[in-house]
């Protein structure tokens, strides 16, 4: 079957142009499409509220959506997008009745709010992955054992095995915190908006926003428009912080797990082997970690670039958004998982930590010592400073 555009206009698009400006985009909105599956339901009961639809066409097309969504839909690339797959699907299953259920909004706002019920989602899955690892974390750090503290990577003063992980328990305690103001940010309704400039209709936004679980709505159809790319970057930025976090404990795991150093041990399952050197077991989930911070950082630019030197309203490059932040997602959420795994299962050497508590780390007690007994913290530093030269 030939499947219909939501923006045909009687003629044959260049196919190459076609190509171009579908994209991965159909691939992309397979994630979305349940959350445009929900909006939609929540747009035909409104349509029926406010008489677009009739009682009988605004059931048949929540119920057949309600269907769809159980069983599910694979996009075609001549769909283009999930928005036009739903359209398409209700125009097969209900003839001139599922044309109607575009009445009052755009692919845009219905991108929109796909996302906004997408990356709600998104965020309580990362405060459940992120306060497993914490709970993992603080368990660990009761584990408590002398360690040497490094600045510069080099030997500073005496610290803990318990500290470390105390520490990183904090970091992602931060980025909870982060999560949250997210949320307040991303809970606002922007289906009603349609192009960026609202419909010449009356309709009742509230209606969606109440059914959608959204806390307000948001009124001024620009600000939803000009939304679009700035609410991935808030939620990028997040994202940013966590694998951050996460980047600095590989980095402490893989080095300090070195036969060099042996303060932590990884078990054997959890780690992988050399092609060639048959002795080795290589830290390689830690090191794709750390890697990874990078790749979502480098998202984050990506996105930045996009969505500046734009006018307000919507403009095409918003599409090009789509696949940086669900790679994101994804991303954070499997190494937040895989950082747990590791976490719970590595081994703390306690005889090798001690083994490493060496003289020069208490050289700043030393000095404090002295300051104890009224010498002058410069003299008193300089005192203990050459006992180590």
């Amino acid at each position: 079957m030939n499947m219909a555009k939501l923006w045909k206009k009687g003629y044959k698009l260049d196919k190459e142009i076609e190509e171009y400006t579908v994209g991965d985009d159909y691939i992309l909105d397979q994630v979305l499409l349940p959350y445009d599956i929900q909006a939609s339901i929540a747009h035909a009961e409104m349509l029926g509220k406010c008489g677009y639809l009739t009682n009988s066409e605004a059931e048949a097309i929540a119920k057949e959506l309600k269907a769809l969504a159980k069983k599910g839909l694979e996009i075609k690339k001549g769909d283009e997008d999930s928005h036009t797959a739903i359209e398409n699907y209700l125009t097969r299953k209900l003839g001139e009745t599922g044309k109607k259920i575009h009445t009052a909004r755009s692919r845009n706002d219905q991108c929109l709010v796909a996302l906004r019920l997408y990356f709600a989602d998104s965020v309580a899955q990362l405060e459940a992955e992120a306060k497993s690892l914490i709970k993992l974390l603080k368990a660990k750090s009761k584990i408590d054992a002398p360690m040497p503290g490094y600045t510069h990577t080099r030997k500073a003063m005496p610290s803990s095995s318990g500290m470390l992980f105390s520490a990183y328990a904090g970091m992602l305690e931060d980025d909870l915190v982060l999560l949250e103001s997210l949320k307040k940010i991303l809970d606002k309704n922007p289906l009603g908006s349609a192009a960026g400039y609202g419909v010449p209709l009356k309709i009742n936004k509230e209606s969606t926003t109440r059914k959608l679980g959204f806390a307000k709505t948001q009124e001024n159809p620009i600000h939803c428009a000009n939304s679009r790319g700035k609410y991935e970057l808030f939620v990028a930025n997040a994202l940013t912080c966590i694998m951050l976090d996460l980047n600095k404990m590989a980095s402490d795991l893989i080095l300090f797990s070195a036969l060099e150093f042996g303060y932590f041990e990884l078990p054997k399952h959890l780690c992988t082997g050399s092609s060639i050197m048959p002795q080795k077991l290589n830290p390689d989930p830690l090191e794709l970690i750390r890697a990874n911070y990078h790749v979502v950082s480098g998202y984050e630019v990506m996105l930045k670039g996009i969505c500046s030197n734009l006018i307000s309203g919507y403009h095409r490059d918003f599409q090009l958004t789509k696949g940086p932040i669900i790679k994101s997602i994804n991303i954070t959420l499997s190494s937040l998982s895989v950082m747990g795994k590791i976490i719970k299962e590595l081994g703390i050497n306690k005889k090798k930590m001690k083994q490493a508590m060496s003289k020069e780390l208490y050289a700043t007690g030393e000095a404090y010592k002295l300051v104890e007994q009224g010498v002058p913290f410069r003299e008193a530093y300089e005192e203990v400073g050459r006992r180590f030269m």
